[in-house]
């Protein structure tokens, strides 16, 4: 599958708002019958367009009230320290996003808290001393404009209706 048509992007898009979505519902809004709208998300699925389904959990209620934007400066960028780095951060289950960076800094965590005083201790404790780091700078999300896991798919073309 190397081309989407507009039933791709349809079922890619309903997917995102609804992934609970029954397959025969999914094929009404996208105007397919049930047999070839299965078989395209099977396809889809395969192609790795979709890589999984979950549900979408506020932090808020269920006591993780801090997020904390933390870039971490390496003391040295070279492939094996990196990977390193890379590995070790993975294993820290506060750490809901890491994106290798551009600019000032090596990365750029999203990092999630029960309080303050939490964080403090984790970064004291596990974030000040992954390997090869050499300083954190933080920053703490005082409110949330948006936040979603949908991506834009307008690119792709327009969905079916």
């Amino acid at each position: 599958m190397e081309t989407l048509d507009k039933f791709d992007v349809a079922i890619l898009n309903e997917l995102q708002t609804d992934g609970r979505l029954s397959n025969a519902e999914l094929a009404q809004r996208v105007g397919l019958s049930a047999a070839p709208c299965w078989r395209r998300v099977r396809a889809l699925e395969e192609a790795g367009y979709i890589k999984g389904y979950h549900a979408e959990i506020d932090r808020h209620r269920i006591g993780l009230g801090v997020l904390a934007f933390v870039r971490l400066d390496a003391n040295r960028n070279t492939g094996e320290l990196t990977r390193e780095m890379e590995e070790a951060i993975r294993k820290i289950p506060e750490i809901v996003s890491c994106h290798y960076i551009s600019g000032a800094g090596t990365f750029e965590l999203q990092v999630v808290s029960r309080d303050l005083e939490t964080f403090s201790q984790l970064a004291r404790k596990v974030l000040i001393n992954l390997p090869n780091v050499k300083d954190l700078h933080t920053s703490f999300s005082l409110g949330e404009v948006k936040a979603s896991s949908s991506l834009p798919l307008s690119h792709l073309g327009t969905p079916a209706r």
